[in-house]
Protein backbone atom coordinates (compact mmCIF):
# COMPACT_ATOMS: atom_id res chain seq x y z
CA UNK A 1 0.00 0.00 0.00
CA UNK A 2 1.21 3.64 -1.07
CA UNK A 3 2.00 6.07 1.41
CA UNK A 4 -1.00 8.28 0.37
CA UNK A 5 -3.16 4.98 0.51
CA UNK A 6 -2.20 3.93 3.96
CA UNK A 7 -3.29 7.79 5.01
CA UNK A 8 -6.42 7.94 3.32
CA UNK A 9 -7.27 4.32 4.78
CA UNK A 10 -6.24 6.14 8.31
CA UNK A 11 -8.35 8.87 7.87
CA UNK A 12 -11.39 6.14 6.65
CA UNK A 13 -10.83 4.58 9.95
CA UNK A 14 -11.33 7.78 11.88
CA UNK A 15 -14.31 8.57 9.51
CA UNK A 16 -16.03 5.61 10.67
CA UNK A 17 -15.03 5.17 14.23
CA UNK A 18 -15.34 9.12 15.10
CA UNK A 19 -17.62 11.47 13.07
CA UNK A 20 -15.99 14.38 15.02
CA UNK A 21 -12.99 13.71 12.86
CA UNK A 22 -14.71 13.72 9.51
CA UNK A 23 -16.81 17.33 10.86
CA UNK A 24 -13.58 18.76 11.62
CA UNK A 25 -12.03 18.10 8.25
CA UNK A 26 -9.06 16.05 9.64
CA UNK A 27 -6.37 14.56 7.37
CA UNK A 28 -3.40 12.58 7.33
CA UNK A 29 -0.37 14.74 6.37
CA UNK A 30 2.39 12.50 7.24
CA UNK A 31 3.24 9.61 9.26
CA UNK A 32 6.42 7.69 9.21
CA UNK A 33 8.39 5.83 12.28
CA UNK A 34 9.47 9.06 13.89
CA UNK A 35 5.89 11.05 13.70
CA UNK A 36 2.20 11.18 12.73
CA UNK A 37 0.81 14.65 11.50
CA UNK A 38 -2.90 15.14 11.36
CA UNK A 39 -4.28 18.46 10.13
CA UNK A 40 -7.78 20.88 10.16
CA UNK A 41 -8.81 23.75 8.34
CA UNK A 42 -9.06 26.78 10.77
CA UNK A 43 -12.92 27.24 8.89
CA UNK A 44 -13.93 24.44 10.18
CA UNK A 45 -12.75 24.43 13.84
CA UNK A 46 -12.79 28.12 14.71
CA UNK A 47 -14.15 30.29 18.03
CA UNK A 48 -15.79 33.65 18.29
CA UNK A 49 -12.42 35.11 17.97
CA UNK A 50 -11.14 33.39 14.18
CA UNK A 51 -8.41 31.76 15.92
CA UNK A 52 -8.71 27.53 16.61
CA UNK A 53 -11.07 26.50 18.97
CA UNK A 54 -10.09 24.97 22.10
CA UNK A 55 -11.75 21.97 21.73
CA UNK A 56 -10.71 21.36 18.07
CA UNK A 57 -7.54 21.80 19.40
CA UNK A 58 -7.69 19.04 22.12
CA UNK A 59 -9.51 16.58 19.91
CA UNK A 60 -7.07 16.56 17.18
CA UNK A 61 -4.40 15.81 19.73
CA UNK A 62 -6.03 12.94 21.14
CA UNK A 63 -6.92 11.82 17.65
CA UNK A 64 -3.00 12.08 17.07
CA UNK A 65 -2.07 9.88 19.94
CA UNK A 66 -5.10 7.21 18.67
CA UNK A 67 -3.61 7.39 15.22
CA UNK A 68 -0.17 7.08 16.33
CA UNK A 69 -0.50 3.65 18.46
CA UNK A 70 -3.21 2.33 16.02
CA UNK A 71 -0.15 2.95 13.60
CA UNK A 72 2.62 1.28 15.70
CA UNK A 73 0.36 -1.87 16.94
CA UNK A 74 -0.90 -2.81 12.69
CA UNK A 75 -3.48 -5.09 14.65
CA UNK A 76 -7.16 -3.63 13.81
CA UNK A 77 -8.95 -5.43 16.33
CA UNK A 78 -7.53 -3.87 18.78
CA UNK A 79 -9.30 -1.02 21.27
CA UNK A 80 -8.07 1.89 22.24
CA UNK A 81 -9.22 4.39 24.75
CA UNK A 82 -7.86 7.39 26.21
CA UNK A 83 -7.47 6.76 29.88
CA UNK A 84 -6.28 10.34 31.23
CA UNK A 85 -5.42 13.85 29.39
CA UNK A 86 -3.69 17.29 30.11
CA UNK A 87 -3.31 19.94 27.51
CA UNK A 88 -1.81 23.94 27.48
CA UNK A 89 -2.76 26.41 25.64
CA UNK A 90 0.29 28.70 24.88
CA UNK A 91 -0.54 30.69 21.62
CA UNK A 92 -3.67 31.04 19.35
CA UNK A 93 -3.65 28.93 16.10
CA UNK A 94 -4.29 31.42 13.41
CA UNK A 95 -4.10 29.10 10.66
CA UNK A 96 -4.55 25.31 9.66
CA UNK A 97 -4.51 23.37 12.61
CA UNK A 98 -1.45 20.48 12.72
CA UNK A 99 -1.08 18.24 15.83
CA UNK A 100 2.12 16.32 15.89
CA UNK A 101 2.62 13.27 17.73
CA UNK A 102 5.95 12.16 18.20
CA UNK A 103 7.17 8.61 18.64
CA UNK A 104 8.12 7.86 21.81
CA UNK A 105 12.04 6.61 22.83
CA UNK A 106 12.69 2.79 22.33
CA UNK A 107 12.53 1.70 25.81
CA UNK A 108 9.36 3.25 26.11
CA UNK A 109 7.83 0.99 23.03
CA UNK A 110 9.81 -1.62 24.19
CA UNK A 111 8.13 -1.57 27.90
CA UNK A 112 4.66 -1.03 25.89
CA UNK A 113 4.85 -3.58 23.33
CA UNK A 114 5.66 -6.40 26.28
CA UNK A 115 2.79 -5.50 28.59
CA UNK A 116 0.83 -5.63 25.58
CA UNK A 117 2.10 -8.88 24.39
CA UNK A 118 2.06 -10.45 27.89
CA UNK A 119 -1.33 -9.34 29.23
CA UNK A 120 -3.61 -8.09 26.56
CA UNK A 121 -3.71 -5.17 28.19
CA UNK A 122 -0.88 -1.75 28.05
CA UNK A 123 -0.82 1.81 28.43
CA UNK A 124 1.44 4.40 27.66
CA UNK A 125 1.94 8.20 27.68
CA UNK A 126 1.81 10.42 24.00
CA UNK A 127 3.31 13.72 23.71
CA UNK A 128 1.19 15.41 21.17
CA UNK A 129 2.59 19.20 20.36
CA UNK A 130 -0.11 21.76 17.91
CA UNK A 131 2.01 23.73 16.06
CA UNK A 132 1.63 26.79 13.49
CA UNK A 133 4.84 27.91 11.46
CA UNK A 134 7.22 25.65 13.45
CA UNK A 135 6.14 27.66 16.53
CA UNK A 136 4.41 25.36 19.60
CA UNK A 137 0.87 26.90 20.24
CA UNK A 138 -0.32 24.16 22.49
CA UNK A 139 1.08 20.82 24.38
CA UNK A 140 -0.93 17.54 24.91
CA UNK A 141 0.29 14.48 27.26
CA UNK A 142 -1.94 11.91 26.89
CA UNK A 143 -2.33 8.04 28.76
CA UNK A 144 -3.89 5.70 26.08
CA UNK A 145 -5.10 2.45 26.80
CA UNK A 146 -4.60 -0.54 24.85
CA UNK A 147 -6.66 -3.61 24.62
CA UNK A 148 -7.38 -6.87 23.28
Amino acid sequence: MSENESHRATEEFFYQQFPLASAMGMKVEFSDAEKLVLTAPNSLNHNHLGTAFGGSISALAIMAGYGFLWLYLEDREVHIVIRSSSIEYHRPIHGMLQAICRTPDAATLATFRACFENKSRARISLQVTLEEENQICASFEGVFVALR
